[in-house]
């Protein structure tokens, strides 16, 4: 039994059996194929060249950070001579090189990274659909966020702006200068959100409208359910951004006393507007990656989800909590009632977020896992991401927080909530639909040293933070008392294992494109409609429309279709008694 309905005309049995040019045929020369490109309305397209494009600004702004540790290397001091030694940049400059990394890592990687790309290239063919609802609104989306990222980052690097990425005021508003440039900094944000709004309004409407005939709301696969719950934060969270960077402008323009206390404004007012917007914008990080983890469990243990509607109405939970939660940002600069609140309110959004790792931990339990590249990511997820969760009720905590307010312990939380959540799951599904977004299978021994330079520089770049922030060490300082040196010393050295996992895997993928055997249609045994499809798919996924007769998980009573043992033999063994294919 298939996800497909064979019996009336669906995708043939055969693994072998293939049927129309993929959507990755060439249709002419060079001109042609880039034109064909550039005006393509395919959302798989769209999502490939969204997943080159937040890439590459992965590494850019990966870049910056490498020099902001090897700043970080050895303190500044003034030796007998009253020479400065051990400054690599001026303080002005490393400032700027931490706004760099931090604008383009929030703004231009990590939030449009696993919604834009993997969103786009896979909920229509998950739901069985050929395309998004509004494919011409998504390719316009694409050329939104490529202008936005652009301005972006020549603004940042021709500008010098040094306020770091949250831009408070009245900082960002002194100095004549400096302020042009984080107004178009401010700009580019603006017109990024019109990209961020426009896709998750596709998103949902796809959802709601073009699901396959027999899908129901509980036969959606859970990465589905993640990016909806995402695409509705897009939508409802992302216009506070762009109203607070039109008072912003309103403000320079005119002179009304908005944010300025020159002016009459409150500073503050900007940290509540601001916050608003970007703390649902770190669960427009994290869900997606979740949605992610939630397939590699149970794809790559082969096993049936534990608490499937446990998991989907956790991510309307994190979605809906996201919205009440801003203040615990502020916990230094408001009243004890409200911190007392916000603090009440932090707490309980951690609990549908321990809902999801308690269940793909159950899933896990007596299942047979099969420890591929994915599912390593997987793994490292659960310790990395429950790492940044524990440490997030530590600055939940009124009185602990006051201690840690702007310390490397936040800096430390912060990473292993976005990057050791949401990039670990981004590379994780990097590599687990990798062969069917290229058709080509890339090297396991490759992904998997990759891996654990990964997770090791990972956790030996900033757990050894936790320790650094927890005895006083402030974050944004371009030098620091030398007592501190030997943490940045550690933690200098483990950005330099990071970059060597990355390039790693940059290899490994590149030589997959040119030189990878091909991959078959269902590599890893899954059952959602992806892997029903060609590798890569055709132009419109499915050859014929797909109807559903089984929930996406259900290894228990369905054998995966398409898999091709012979070449790719399956992760784990098929459960005795399971349906014939």
């Amino acid at each position: 039994m298939t996800t497909i309905d064979a019996s009336s005309g669906g995708v043939g049995a055969h693994a072998g059996e293939h049927h129309g040019a993929s959507y990755l045929h060439r249709k002419g020369g060079f001109m042609v194929t880039v034109w064909d490109w550039a005006t393509t309305i395919d959302h798989k397209k769209i999502g490939v060249m969204y997943m080159f494009a937040t890439t590459f600004m992965f590494f850019l702004g990966g870049m910056f950070a490498l020099m902001v540790r090897l700043e970080l290397f050895t303190p500044t001091m003034t030796n007998d001579a009253g020479q400065i030694v051990g400054q690599l940049f001026a303080n002005d400059v490393y400032n700027r090189m931490f706004t760099l990394h931090g604008v383009i890592m929030v703004f231009l990687f990590i939030i449009p990274a696993i919604p834009a790309a993997f969103g786009n290239f896979l909920l229509p063919i998950m739901l069985g659909a050929k395309d998004v609802a509004f494919p011409r609104l998504n390719l316009m989306s694409w050329y939104i966020y490529l202008f936005g990222a652009t301005l972006a980052v020549v603004a940042l690097i021709g500008g010098g702006v040094d306020t770091g990425w949250t831009f408070y005021t009245p900082y960002s508003i002194t100095g004549t200068a400096m302020h042009q440039q984080v107004f178009l900094v401010t700009l580019a944000a603006f017109i990024l959100g019109f990209s961020s709004i426009f896709t998750g309004l596709n998103f949902v409407v796809t959802v709601h409208k073009l699901r396959a005939p027999g899908m129901g709301w509980f036969d959606m696969p859970l990465f589905v359910w993640a990016i909806y719950a995402t695409s509705l934060i897009q939508v409802l969270a992302t216009p506070v951004l762009g109203i607070t960077v039109l008072l912003l402008a309103i403000e320079q323009a005119f002179h009304i006393g908005i944010f300025d206390p020159a002016l009459g404004g409150d500073p503050v007012l900007y940290q509540h507007f601001f916050w608003f917007y970007s703390h649902p914008a770190v669960y427009i990080m994290i869900l997606p990656g979740m949605g992610i983890m939630s397939e590699l469990v149970t794809v790559h243990a082969r096993k049936r989800i534990f608490g499937y509607k446990a998991i989907a109405f956790s991510s309307l939970g994190i979605a809906a909590v996201s919205f009440i939660v801003w203040g615990h940002h502020l916990f230094t600069a408001q009243t004890a009632m409200a911190n007392a609140i916000f603090s009440a309110l932090t707490f309980f959004v951690a609990i549908p977020s321990a809902i999801k790792v308690f269940n793909w931990v159950a899933t896990l339990y007596k299942s047979s896992i099969a420890f591929t590249t994915p599912m390593l990511y997987a793994l490292g997820f659960m310790f990395t991401f429950t790492i940044g969760g524990v440490t997030g009720l530590f600055l939940a905590t009124i009185a602990t927080d006051i201690n840690l307010h702007d310390t490397y312990f936040v800096v430390a939380h912060f990473h292993y909530v976005m990057m050791g959540g949401a990039g670990i799951a981004l590379f994780g599904g990097m590599h687990h639909w990798w062969p069917k977004m290229f058709g080509k299978m890339y090297n396991e021994r490759a992904g998997i040293l990759g891996f654990f330079f990964v997770f090791v520089g990972f956790n030996t770049t900033f757990f050894i933070q936790f320790l650094m922030g927890s005895q006083g060490m402030p974050r944004r300082y371009a030098t620091y008392i030398p007592e501190f040196e030997i943490y940045h010393q550690i933690s200098t050295v483990g950005s330099w294992l990071l970059l060597i996992g990355f390039l790693i895997h940059l290899a490994n993928f590149t030589h997959s494109l040119l030189k990878g055997p091909k991959a078959p249609r269902n590599p890893w045994g899954g059952l959602t409609l992806e892997w029903t499809t060609d590798s890569p798919p055709i132009e419109h996924n499915f050859h014929h429309e797909p109807v559903i007769h089984h929930g996406p998980y259900d290894y228990d009573d369905v054998v995966p279709p398409f898999c091709d043992e012979k070449d790719f033999p399956l992760p784990a063994p098929l459960k005795p008694g399971a349906a014939k294919h």
